[in-house]
């Protein structure tokens, strides 16, 4: 049967604590686990330990691949955190997720000192929405621990002087040799087009129209569209109310060549996954 013409071919193995993650063969999902006051759609609910773990446990059961943990909220106009504020909102928490839950801890953060001692506790991936080039040792850091990192486009501003999508990866391309040079291995760099950073919405809809071309370097990549404000614009509606939005974009992100998917709605987004997945990428795990 011919399947559909896709521009990725990929077959990359991360080692993530106890799991191989196995690019190009199935899409895997992030649960979005903010423990921040003031995140834009669910700031404040999770501050709290036990609820933490409670929805990263729920996350799991609904067929979360890895749990993603944030102490600072990135939402336009949001005030920056010292580490020690952000530690002090993730690191009992990450303590206690790798207790209770069986999945890789990752933790989004641009700061090397956050990242030394949620490393140090055990978390499995650094999460950095600022692509190592806004703490120059956070590089060293991940490099000294060994584990892999996500590297994400962001900028201050919308403007884009020549084409997005090609600075986008001019800024993926320099952080992938800060990465390198710092001596972060090839196989732990995952990347991350940035939906929603330093991007207007309609821009943000011209490069989920081309994330495709993020395959020309060569390194497995994760979409997070989650609830953003983009959907908001198109739907007209509120965060809790971007479900199918999200998924509409998931499926885009997965048939373009994405590799994880960063979600609040754990559920929804996998079932869309698996049907995705078995439609571009051939997968058999749902022949019983």
């Amino acid at each position: 049967m011919r399947g559909i013409q896709r521009s990725f071919n990929r077959d990359i193995r991360i080692k993530c604590g106890n799991d191989v993650f196995q690019f190009g063969a199935r899409t895997y999902i992030m649960g979005i686990l903010n423990v921040t006051p003031d995140s834009f759609s669910d700031g404040g609910s999770f501050t709290e330990i036990e609820n933490a773990i409670l929805h990263a446990a729920n996350m799991v059961e609904q067929g979360a691949h890895i749990i993603d943990v944030g102490g600072e909220s990135t939402r336009p106009g949001a005030a920056e955190v010292s580490a020690e504020e952000e530690l002090n909102r993730v690191l009992p928490v990450v303590k206690e997720l790798i207790k209770a839950v069986k999945v890789p801890i990752s933790v989004d953060t641009y700061k090397a000192e956050v990242a030394e001692q949620v490393l140090k506790a055990g978390a499995h991936i650094i999460n950095d929405v600022w692509g190592l080039q806004r703490d120059p040792d956070i590089a060293g850091v991940i490099a000294k621990y060994d584990v892999p990192v996500i590297i994400m486009h962001n900028q201050q501003g919308s403007a884009y002087q020549i084409d997005i999508m090609e600075e986008i990866k001019r800024f993926l391309m320099k952080s992938i040799d800060i990465a390198l040079q710092a001596g972060i291995k090839r196989e732990h760099i995952i990347l991350d087009p940035g939906i929603g950073f330093g991007k207007m919405p309609e821009q943000n809809v011209q490069v989920m129209a081309r994330l495709g071309e993020l395959n020309d370097l060569g390194y497995p990549w994760l979409l997070g569209t989650s609830r953003k404000s983009m959907l908001g614009k198109i739907l007209d509606l509120p965060p809790a109310e971007r479900v199918e939005g999200t998924v509409a974009t998931s499926v885009m992100g997965i048939i373009q060549g994405a590799d994880i998917l960063r979600v609040h709605d754990v559920k929804e987004n996998l079932r869309a996954a698996q049907v995705t997945d078995a439609i571009v990428r051939g997968t058999t795990t749902w022949i019983k």
